[in-house]
């Protein structure tokens, strides 16, 4: 269906296709280009397509599957959402980012019960909110990554005006909103692209199978069903920002790239609505080129994702070095990714078996990079699920919470982490067939019977059924953790930190060559130069005193996990496992 209501699919192998609603079936018209068009359909009609007389199928591009991704697509007119919020947009370079999971942000789990937990959002200082994808995926229950119908809204979530509901709401509050999609596969129920066209190609696999046909001379008018996806998302449903899942995994080897296509066309639409638009990339390849801007061949995202720096905090503080953390877990490798952003800069990956990623070339700015101490993967694709605070002492929370926004780059927190949450955040799925529902808790089994997962949890590992509706109910946040007292403080901790990034410019700036960080040669402690800002990291278990050396000026408290700690006489002395951060102006010449 297009942008003005007519039945329109691109079926370049069928030599008939007829459009099916309640009335019957009526023939649709070759309009060239493989595309077939027929009669204009009224918001709120069931549709299907028969190819070649075959069973009915989902529009590809449909906004609304009501009775699931093996149903009838209902045609869905985005303009009839009356808009209120006053918005002129946010730049989600340097803002503070919150990803969630709609499903088990809130018990209720949908976009509207979300919308009552955005005042404790815009409390919080979170300034975008990121939500993981929506596009409808077999089931009820599940993370969004297997979705199906990529221009759909998941109806247990409560479909595409639910999500216009939301992104109006969260405008009021003065929160940016960024979805997450996935481009580069599509599950494996309910996938019915490849009946109408050549969707897939086996010239190139990934993790999933075949990829996305993006090179190939029959590739055009798959290559615009994601831009135009992409810019569907940000125009009608006003999104500020997409997170793109893996774009590593968009294997294209056409002059240019799919993703360049797509920030051209995405920066054309901001020109034209008058407010920032965002593409935010998660990419494996460490590798600027990422958001370079087109005009100098690179891909032109806004942004990307850079797993080194939580993969330095996590194994530094909790001492994990399995997997892929088997390169990490030292002080040093700490400080490289706090002012360098990559860990796998063109040296020697253990995990990966090879040299991989580039530097960070000088001038690059470090809000170009999203960096986290707990995200959706991190968590959920451990073997019980379990967070950081399952394992790490509310100092080490701290710690993770300064190191992250008080970064130079752009920090983005995952639901609950700002109260240091207690419940799990699981794999789980909801497939009806049940050999694919076996298939995936044997694959989940197997998946953590190596790489020291079992050594880490102490013996053998019972993985949670992610088909089990307990493994969901477990999932979901409790928002009566946040008023226990423990609880309270690391939330109010946070507040102070995102606050910090508002009053003090040194913290705001991206500006990479005005990071320092200072280690102490007997490794208790850290500390991170940020300009006249200083973030002093306890890691010892015992009190340190930390030198900072002449001051022109006392240094002045501007945030303390402690309230034990105190300076004198150019030396601060703090409890274990704790984090203070001070002005030092002037500061003097390292």
């Amino acid at each position: 269906m297009d942008r003005a209501g007519a039945a329109r699919v691109w079926a370049p192998r069928a030599s008939t296709v007829e459009l099916e609603t309640t009335d019957g079936r009526t023939p649709l018209d070759a309009v060239g280009g493989g595309w077939w068009q027929g009669p204009a359909l009224e918001h709120g009609t069931d549709y299907a397509f028969v190819l070649d007389g075959g069973p009915p199928r989902p529009d590809p591009r449909s906004a609304w599957q009501p009775h699931g991704v093996h149903g009838p697509s209902r045609a869905f007119d985005t303009d009839l959402h009356p808009w209120t919020a006053d918005w002129s947009g946010r730049d989600v370079r340097g803002a503070v980012i919150y990803e969630l999971h709609v499903g088990t942000f809130t018990p209720g789990g949908t976009l509207d019960t979300a919308i009552e937990r955005l005042g404790h959002l815009a409390e919080l200082g979170v300034e975008v909110v990121e939500l993981m994808p929506v596009a409808a995926f077999p089931g009820v229950h599940g993370w969004g990554y297997d979705g199906v119908a990529l221009y759909a809204v998941h109806e247990p979530y409560g479909g595409p005006a639910a999500l216009q509901r939301f992104v109006d709401a969260a405008h009021a509050h003065g929160l940016a909103v960024c979805l997450d999609v996935v481009h580069n596969h599509l599950g494996p129920s309910g996938n019915y692209l490849q009946e109408f066209g050549p969707y897939f190609t086996e010239r190139h696999h990934t993790p999933w199978g075949a990829a996305v046909n993006l090179d190939g001379d029959d590739a055009r008018e798959v290559r615009a069903f994601l831009v135009d996806n992409a810019v569907r998302w940000l125009r009608d449903f006003r999104l500020d920002a997409l997170r793109l899942d893996a774009v590593h995994a968009l294997v294209d080897d056409s002059p240019r790239h799919v993703l360049a296509e797509m920030a051209d066309a995405v920066a054309e639409l901001a020109t034209e609505v008058g407010r920032p638009l965002g593409l935010i990339a998660e990419s494996d390849l460490n590798d600027v080129r990422t958001v370079t801007p087109t005009s100098r061949g690179g891909l032109g995202m806004t942004a990307q994702w850079a797993d080194d720096v939580h993969h330095a905090i996590h194994a530094r503080l909790t001492g994990e070095t399995h997997g892929y953390y088997v390169d990490f877990g030292t002080t040093a490798t700490l400080a490289h990714a706090l002012t360098r952003v990559f860990v796998h800069d063109g040296g020697w990956s253990t995990f990966r078996g090879r040299t991989w990623g580039a530097p960070v070339p000088p001038g690059t700015d470090g809000h170009r990079f999203v960096v986290f101490g707990q995200d959706h993967d991190q968590v959920g694709n451990r073997a019980l699920g379990d967070r950081p605070s399952a394992g790490l002492d509310d100092g080490g929370l701290a710690i993770t919470a300064a190191l992250v926004l008080l970064s130079p780059f752009t920090p983005m927190l995952f639901m609950g982490e700002e109260w240091g949450a207690t419940t799990p955040w699981q794999y789980f799925t909801d497939h009806a067939e049940p050999e694919l529902a076996e298939a995936i808790r044997r694959g989940r089994t197997e998946e953590f019977g190596g790489h020291g997962w079992e050594e880490l949890y102490g013996g053998r590992l019972e993985v949670p059924d992610p088909q089990a509706a307990a493994t969901v109910a477990a999932s979901r946040l409790d928002w009566d953790e946040p008023h226990e007292e423990g609880r309270a403080r690391l939330l109010r901790w946070y507040r102070d930190l995102i606050g910090l990034r508002r009053t003090e410019r040194d913290v705001a700036s991206g500006d990479l060559a005005a990071v320092r960080v200072e280690t102490d040669p007997q490794d208790r402690w850290l500390v991170v130069h940020r300009g006249g800002v200083r973030v002093v990291v306890v890691l010892d278990d015992d009190e340190v005193r930390v030198p900072l050396g002449a001051q022109a000026t006392p240094p002045r408290l501007l945030a303390a996990w402690d309230p034990e700690v105190h300076v004198a006489g150019g030396v601060l002395t703090s409890p274990g496992r704790s984090v203070t951060v001070l002005r030092c102006d002037p500061e003097e010449e390292p």
